[in-house]
């Protein structure tokens, strides 16, 4: 996997952009100067990120894995530590399939009903390979999404959920916030609070 190299991210025109940072030379950024990169990022093969009004904020220590995507209207926000597997789709936008509007991006405005809102990824959150996660949905600290799932509304923090839609599981431990206090110790690192 080649990475854009330091220039070449700067002339994409990100509203900010922190230090190591690896996007590679294959993934598409649409709406760069809405979104927000922290520190210790990479971003995969063919990725798209692409902002809309809302923008796109991405936190620092995050993967975001080959062929995901991030897209809408509405603000994505990915806090720290969150890792995003492969395939999976983020949607802050979404056609309205009732028959009653046209759909697609090509049809004007006014013949459709796209809607947007806010999706919301706490720290520590872990998506599974395959997932669609849909506009209006929060997940909160320390979630993991199992591969293939459907995540329409709210998921309670340290839990852990999959299925079509997604349903909680199980809860999840919260040793990684040990870790955490511990790499931010040992490499005095300071990140954004989200």
């Amino acid at each position: 996997m080649a990475f854009l190299t330091e220039e070449q991210l700067r002339n994409i025109g990100f509203f900010s952009i922190g230090t190591n940072v690896l996007i590679s030379d294959k993934a598409s950024v649409y709406g760069a100067s809405r979104i927000k990169i922290g520190n210790n990022v990479r971003i995969d093969d063919f990725c798209v990120l692409s902002a809309g009004q809302g923008g796109i904020e991405i936190g620092s220590y995050i993967h975001i894995a080959v062929y995901s995507s991030l897209i809408g209207a509405g603000k994505i926000m990915v806090s720290d530590f969150c890792n995003i597997s492969s395939k999976v789709a983020i949607y802050s936008s979404n056609d309205d399939y009732s028959g009653e509007y046209m759909t697609n991006p090509m049809v004007p405005s006014v013949f459709t009903n796209v809607t947007d809102d806010v999706v919301l990824l706490g720290k520590h959150v872990i998506i599974g390979s395959g997932s669609l996660v849909l506009p209006g949905t929060t997940l909160n600290e320390g979630v993991a999404i199992g591969a293939f799932s459907l995540v329409t509304s709210e998921c309670e923090e340290f839990s852990i959920y999959a299925g079509v839609p997604a349903k909680k599981i199980k809860n999840r431990k919260r040793k990684l916030l040990e870790l955490e206090s511990e790499l931010m110790k040992r490499f005095h690192t300071e990140i954004s609070s989200r």
